[in-house]
């Protein structure tokens, strides 16, 4: 495990107008780059776990997944949007408290989190060449392609990818013009928050522990806005406020 990974301790978060959260401030500043950080929430953590399933008999390795993200547990609410999360001893996956997973992306070629993306890669395209008759086999070069693509096309527009987005577009992809039986995906990689249900009881732990529910609405109907609710990317980590 890399020294930077050792060292964090805790971050601030901040929640999007997209109801995800990014980093913006963090105990190690000369390992860790907050520029575009991304952080899935409790709810995420345990989604991308059921995604998970359907790829178990395909060498999805859930011990991976574990070791990509660090485990952060709530602090304490800081306002405005913003939460002071602290490291976890806890296991991301087998924990009584709600956790948030920050990837590890020290070594974003050879770390944690690039093993896991490379693992939940190769077990997505077993998984399509099983289910789905293509005349030559799909291949891992034409995903990560197709996932680049997306993700290029999101920075031409000025938006950063949410860690989120790019595991889900990776364990949810379907070529452009196939679908998988009782699949509801339109192969286009883009996750929406109404495509899982929403757990309202690991939610309302959350906004308890948070002192504020709505921190964590994650109901896309309620249309209320909020001047405190920053547009576009990840927030500037000049604006988090200083630890209490």
């Amino acid at each position: 495990m890399s020294s930077g990974t050792n060292q964090i301790e805790w971050c601030t978060v901040k929640l999007g107008d997209d109801y995800n959260w990014w980093v913006v401030e963090v105990s190690d500043e000369i390992h860790w780059d907050v520029d575009g950080l991304s952080i899935i929430d409790p709810r995420q953590v345990a989604h991308i776990a059921e995604l998970a399933e359907a790829l178990q008999d395909y060498k999805f390795d859930a011990s991976l997944y574990e070791a990509a993200m660090i485990p952060f547990r709530i602090d304490k609410d800081l306002g405005d949007g913003y939460v002071r999360l602290v490291r976890s001893k806890e296991p991301l996956l087998d924990s009584d408290d709600p956790l948030f997973g920050l990837p590890d992306i020290v070594d974003e070629d050879n770390g944690p989190y690039a093993d896991f993306i490379d693992n939940i890669t190769k077990a997505r395209v077993a998984l399509l060449n099983d289910l789905i008759s293509f005349e030559q086999k799909f291949t891992v070069d034409e995903l990560e392609e197709a996932i680049r693509e997306e993700e290029n096309n999101s920075f031409i527009e000025g938006k950063a990818v949410h860690l989120f987005n790019e595991i889900t577009s990776i364990m949810d992809y379907v070529p452009t013009g196939w679908k998988l039986d009782g699949d509801d995906s339109d192969g286009d990689g883009n996750e929406n928050l109404d495509d899982y249900d929403i757990d309202e009881e690991a939610d309302e732990e959350v906004a308890k522990k948070l002192g504020a529910s709505e921190n964590l609405k994650w109901d896309e109907d309620d249309e209320e806005e909020k001047d405190d609710v920053y547009e576009g990317g990840p927030p500037d980590e000049e604006k988090a406020k200083e630890e209490a």
